[in-house]
């Protein structure tokens, strides 16, 4: 099914009732109209990415102004609105937060080292002023993993090395481990497919056993919590497959 506004909506009502569900409405008709006419590689609808960026953002359940900021987050850098139309629609907030993922979207440097090593250091420094930056720019770079294979081969390599070098380490730092597992993950199978489908198949071959027997030890723990007189919740998962690689 293709994801809409309205996902979006009743994610942000579920955990933020109060929200101002109108302003995020205006933000969603601003970005269509900015970025009408223009399409992904995939050829759908450029508008699509800022909304799955939205989506991204509201499962994190991140505040009013983030997602307002995620759906506009393109409009500065790719049509002909400025920051100044943004603060005006839509605050000072949103615009600053606009404002830092299109400075970090635009940093180039000599080399690969130097791009690495500075983008990290740029990034943590945005971060320092505003950490909501960070996870617009997060959320912005997994759902570009989620339709990379509309790109080259060369260019899925070079997105996908970049990912594990800055994006998910990131992702780890902040704690955000259900990002940093499938930034992880994706930028994996388009990083070196040949050893990731050889882990996906072993996985794929041992699955119930390993389900069996996490749950098994869940229930085992459960019971000598409640033995204890302990109130816990008890999770179990498996291994994600890029952390197996490693």
């Amino acid at each position: 099914r293709k994801m809409t506004l309205e996902d979006v909506v009743q994610r942000l009502i579920l955990y933020n009732p109060a929200a101002d569900v109108a302003l995020l409405r205006k933000a969603y008709g601003y970005a269509e109209q900015a970025h009408r006419g223009q399409r992904r590689i995939s050829g759908e609808e450029y508008i699509t990415h800022p909304l799955a960026v939205a989506h991204i953002l509201a499962d994190l359940e991140l505040d009013l102004a983030t997602l307002l900021a995620g759906l506009l987050h393109d409009v500065v850098e790719d049509t002909g609105c400025t920051l100044e139309d943004i603060e005006r629609e839509f605050g000072g907030e949103v615009a600053r937060l606009v404002d830092g993922v299109t400075k970090i979207s635009k940093l180039e440097f000599k080399s690969k080292e130097e791009r690495q090593a500075e983008n990290l250091r740029k990034m943590f420094l945005a971060m320092a002023k505003d950490i909501r930056v960070i996870l617009i720019k997060l959320a912005d770079r997994l759902h570009n993993l989620r339709t990379l294979v509309y790109h080259n081969a060369a260019k899925r390599k070079e997105i996908a090395q970049e990912t594990l070098d800055i994006f998910a380490p990131l992702a780890h730092r902040l704690g955000i481990y259900r990002l940093k597992w499938e930034l992880e993950d994706l930028a994996f199978r388009h990083s070196n497919p040949d050893e990731y489908y050889r882990v996906a198949d072993g996985l794929a071959r041992t699955r119930k056993s390993r389900e069996s027997y996490i749950a098994g030890v869940v229930a085992t723990l459960k019971e000598k919590l409640a033995q204890a007189g302990l109130n816990a919740d008890v999770q179990g998962r498996a291994k994600h497959l890029y952390s197996i690689y490693v």
